[in-house]
């Protein structure tokens, strides 16, 4: 079951590992078992330790990884490799002082450690629209100092309104919008569209994008894509396409009809540049 936020939560580092669970933390770092079919093992084990998160650092980050019930926050403490190519190719196109854009953010893992890359005249837009995710992005951000990342509370969609999520209980990253009846524990969230939030967080222009929205991904780019000014269009994206079969339009297609190149690829996402 996912847990409710704690509304007074306590200061970082107070879940800091125990001896014993820094050293499987450690022993993963340095063996296969870092790999995704040991972490669930590992997370039971550290878990067994003591309950709840562990306080620890990704990529310079500070972050409260709630590893039982997510496998971004499992990833992050068990994996320190996650995600690296797709951080690397964002780093890499992202100047300092940059504008990066994180639609699905989850708890930060992209929104954070591109904070600390484009530095404090830099700007971060996390959009993210789960209320228990949010609020442990929202944590991650005053533990990591992070201020010039900017949090919404919101779904960015195809149009401005309300979604409805469903929560998996077993990874609260696979929560997922839904636009018919649902089964499971259902929440409902605010809808708006990616060029109203970048029009409200007064960016001129976007260096990158990640999206990773389970599904949504399609619902989000075309539309934004279609009317958007070309000043918005990101130079890079990274795009999850795990669940491309839900898409209702190939979104990486109508990219690539718009000038974007695919430059990478590997099981999980599809890495796109601009001419």
């Amino acid at each position: 079951m996912i847990p409710d936020n704690d509304p007074t939560p306590a200061p970082f580092g107070a879940f800091a590992p125990t001896p014993a669970q820094a050293a499987i933390i450690a022993l993963a770092h340095r063996t296969r078992l870092k790999r995704g079919a040991f972490r669930p093992w590992l997370s039971r084990l550290v878990n067994r330790i003591r309950p709840g998160p562990v306080d620890a650092h990704y990529h310079g980050a500070a972050f409260r990884l709630h590893h039982q019930a997510s496998a971004t926050e499992s990833g992050a403490l068990f994996y320190p490799e996650y995600n690296l190519e797709e951080l690397d190719f964002l780093r890499a196109r992202t100047p300092v002082g940059g504008v990066f854009v994180d639609v699905g953010a989850n708890v930060g893992t992209y929104a954070m450690v591109l904070a600390r890359h484009v530095r404090a005249n830099g700007q971060v837009i996390a959009i993210e629209p789960h209320p228990v995710t949010f609020g442990r992005l929202a944590f991650n951000r005053a533990a990591s100092t992070s201020t010039q990342v900017r949090l919404v509370a919101a779904a960015a969609a195809a149009s401005d309104g309300e979604l409805i999520m469903v929560t998996d209980s077993n990874n609260l990253a696979a929560s997922h919008v839904v636009t018919g009846d649902a089964d499971g524990h259902t929440v409902k969230v605010a809808a708006l569209r990616l060029q109203r939030i970048l029009e409200e967080a007064g960016v001129d222009r976007v260096d990158t994008l990640k999206i990773d929205v389970e599904g949504y991904e399609d619902r989000v780019l075309i539309g934004f894509f279609a009317r958007a000014p070309e000043s918005l269009w990101p130079r890079a994206v990274v795009i999850e396409h795990l669940s491309r079969n839900e898409w209702h339009d190939d979104c990486i297609a109508d990219m690539q009809s718009r000038g974007y190149s695919q430059t990478g690829r590997n099981r999980s996402n599809t890495m796109l540049v601009r001419g």
